[in-house]
């Protein structure tokens, strides 16, 4: 299996498929497929191989992450899996055999963001530290409603897709190259947020639909050399 098999796009219910929930290992799509998704946020957003990963559960997750497969899920999607593969529930000693320290808390309060299946994730390294802060709706979907990242610190308004943009603040073409891309393909953008630090600046795409593969090069290839998410 393969990262991009994995299916974290966040929608309006449309058919009995998106209620059942995706192709998955079980036992729930809110608190295992769900949270494969949420792990595998995190999984993106790092972008490499963490030593260290904090998961703090609210709510229901605090309460039923044991006997729901919660953990083992959010660390097959930490270790980048889909929601069927087969090293699902094997993932917490996938990540002991990568020396990947993991630690679940739960925490007795009521969730930051006022749904009761949350998960804040924290990875790091001794090089870089992302967190995200995930919510499962049901049916194996998501939303993210918090990201730390480079010195950023965002809270996406918009449904998955998101397009995370990070460059040097001196390069100043890129914001209009990339708006230019996405109009020229005629990708439809719900809305669009940059953030500025001292010596960077983050782009924020949020997209109504999912880019096309050939988009997907295109930006891949115009951003080799800053740091380019789809989440």
């Amino acid at each position: 299996m393969t990262t991009n098999q994995i299916e974290t796009k966040n929608m309006n219910f449309k058919s009995c498929f998106d209620i059942i929930g995706p192709i998955m290992i079980g036992p729930s799509s809110s608190h295992t497929a769900g949270a494969i998704g949420i792990g595998f946020l995190a999984h993106k957003l790092f972008q490499g191989k963490p030593t260290n990963a904090t998961v703090k559960y609210y709510e229901s997750f605090a309460e039923t992450h044991k006997g729901h497969g919660t953990d083992y899920a959010i660390a097959s999607g930490i270790l980048g899996f889909s929601t069927d593969d087969v090293r699902v529930p094997a993932a917490l000693d996938i990540l002991k055999e990568e020396n990947i320290v993991i630690e679940f808390i739960e925490i007795p309060h009521a969730s930051p963001v006022g749904h009761p299946n949350t998960a804040c994730i924290t990875l790091s390294n001794e090089h870089e530290r992302i967190h995200v802060t995930g919510i499962s709706i049901g049916g194996g979907l998501i939303e993210v409603k918090e990201i730390q990242i480079a010195g950023f610190d965002i809270k996406p308004q918009g449904s998955l897709p998101i397009i995370l943009v990070i460059y040097p603040k001196d390069a100043t073409l890129v914001e209009g190259d990339i708006d230019q891309i996405l109009e020229s393909s005629l990708v439809k953008i719900n809305a669009k947020h940059v953030f500025k630090a001292k010596h960077s600046v983050l782009l924020e795409y949020d997209l109504d639909t999912e880019l096309p593969k050939q988009v997907r090069k295109q930006l891949g290839d115009y951003c080799q050399d800053y740091q380019f998410i789809l989440l």
